[in-house]
């Protein structure tokens, strides 16, 4: 391993403030608007940008949504440029370095070792020829399921529940289920009846505040909950593996008093359990989705890592139809609300995004979520005319203006017309006033804007095209942003080997 040396070239440091300011020139964006945008002075940013101050780590999630730069990158900038103002300030700096190489010496053997390890992509299940016998509550359209399915082991779904009508349809549209093992409610769920007969249950509640009589957490607080009903079925039907999931703010729900009672459940339910937060787009899928899981064992010898992440090798446009239908392409009213460069900044909207939104129930039919904006050689005529990558919904015009723009004029008054010319106009000071288009400067761009279709949005889940979609798109919809990410379900159930726990 190459050893670090100090370099005393100061014109080759790039500093965090140096890097910020490249980033914010790139963009095109005036100080104070980035200042605004995360809250702070427009003059200590600009003493940032001068590395006279230093700016706070709790400002660098918004800072990298406006320069649009990864997250990871901007702290990476940050601690380095914090680790260098500290060390070259210090006076016996060049022993400090022969320390740190020792140190990153002994790091580098180390990761080696790790890099031995097998990856989970890699592993082979042991018992492939396993049946796996499964219940699930709140059981959506089955994303246990068909993680089961993607990995090619036979299954025998022991029960079933959702109280949604139109997920129940979908459910068994897709899966192999009697009608006296599902469940409409969970309270009518009788866990004994399933004891020693489940290898795995998988759930995720509503996250619902916990009613505390004293200080004691545990399994009695939880009454009343839908959180108590899965806790209560683990209890009564003992599986040998529990995967309970849910949303990332759980942790932090009601100060982490819910949380904490969570954990304390389990513990008083004689499992061995492990948490923690995953994203879908770590593990295969280019969606930005942030879920919590808590994995539970029987057997409390199990020690549980969760799997690493990996490299994501696909983009969201990977996932997109070839071709599809002109019922989800958005009219003039959807393209503004869509295009709002508010909306874009909050992040309700996302255009040709590589990495999805995370799909919410309401996804879609409110103009919530990733669009895909497609070119258009030749336009349609009166279709709406943007051009989404570049320019703000407020430039374009509306029907009425645009009729006026582009008509030659009066019985008294005539004028060429014209647009996307190759040399411009002579800029006037009064073109705001919208002169016809013989006088000023017009060009179009064209293309449509259009929602994801439920089949695109079952792929980003990690559902592949055999799943039958038997309800309306406004359903599916729902169904999708409900449900959990197969691929993440994948990733944990081939890092435990599901097969070895079932035998």
């Amino acid at each position: 391993m190459d050893k670090i040396v100090l370099k005393q070239d100061k014109s080759m440091e790039i500093t965090f403030g140096d890097y910020i300011k490249q980033k914010r020139t790139e963009l095109g964006y005036p100080l104070r608007t980035v200042a605004k945008h995360i809250n702070i002075d427009t003059s200590t940013l600009g003493k940032i940008e001068k590395n006279e101050r230093q700016l706070s780590v709790e400002h660098i999630e918004h800072l990298s949504d406006i320069l649009k730069t990864e997250k990871k990158a901007l702290l990476n900038h940050y601690v380095s440029s914090k680790l260098l103002k500290d060390f070259k300030e210090y006076s016996q700096n060049e022993e400090v370095l022969d320390i740190v190489n020792d140190t990153l010496e002994q790091y580098s053997i180390n990761q080696s070792a790790l890099e031995l390890e097998e990856d989970w992509r890699e592993k082979k299940l042991k018992y492939p020829n396993a049946k796996i016998k499964i219940g699930t509550m709140f059981s959506g359209i089955g994303a246990i399921e068909y993680a089961l399915k993607r990995l090619n082991l036979k299954s025998q779904i022991q029960f079933a529940s959702d109280i949604d009508n139109f997920a129940k349809q979908s459910y068994f549209a897709n899966f192999q289920i009697d009608e006296e093992n599902w469940y409409n409610d969970v309270h009518d769920i009788k866990g004994e009846k399933y004891k020693g007969k489940l290898d795995l249950l998988v759930g995720g509640s509503p996250c619902q505040s916990f009613s505390m009589v004293g200080k004691r957490k545990g399994f009695d607080d939880t009454r009343g909950t839908l959180f108590y009903e899965f806790a209560r079925v683990v209890k009564e039907s003992q599986p040998k593996v529990f995967i309970f999931e849910n949303v990332k703010g759980l942790i932090n729900h009601d100060n982490g008093n819910t949380f904490d009672t969570i954990k304390a459940t389990f513990d008083e339910l004689g499992y061995k359990y492990f948490y923690q937060v995953l994203n879908a787009k770590n593990y295969g899928m280019p969606q930005h989705r942030e879920r919590i899981f808590v994995v539970g064992f029987k057997d409390q010898s199990i020690n549980f890592e969760f799997p690493k992440p990996i490299s994501l090798e696909h983009k969201m446009q990977d996932f997109l139809e070839d071709f599809t239908d002109s019922k989800y392409y958005l009219k003039e009213k959807g393209v503004k609300f869509v295009t709002s460069s508010k909306n874009r900044t909050k992040r309700y909207t996302q255009i040709n995004g590589d990495i999805a939104l995370c799909q919410k129930a309401n996804q879609q039919f409110n103009w919530h979520g990733d669009f895909v904006f497609e070119e258009q050689i030749k336009s349609e005529f009166n279709e709406f005319l943007f051009n989404v990558n570049e320019v703000e919904e407020k430039y374009y015009l509306s029907e009425k203006t645009k009729d006026y723009v582009l008509s030659s004029g009066t019985k008294t008054f005539k004028t060429s017309v014209g647009t996307d010319l190759e040399v411009a106009r002579p800029l006037l000071q009064s073109m705001h006033k919208m002169h016809r288009s013989g006088v000023d400067n017009y060009v179009t761009h064209s293309g449509r804007i259009r929602k994801l279709t439920p089949k695109e949005c079952l792929r980003l889940m990690g559902f592949c095209d055999d799943f039958k979609q038997v309800v309306s798109d406004t359903q599916m919809y729902r169904q999708a942003g409900n449900s959990i990410v197969v691929d993440v379900l994948i990733a944990l159930l081939k890092q435990m080997d599901i097969t070895k726990i079932a035998k």
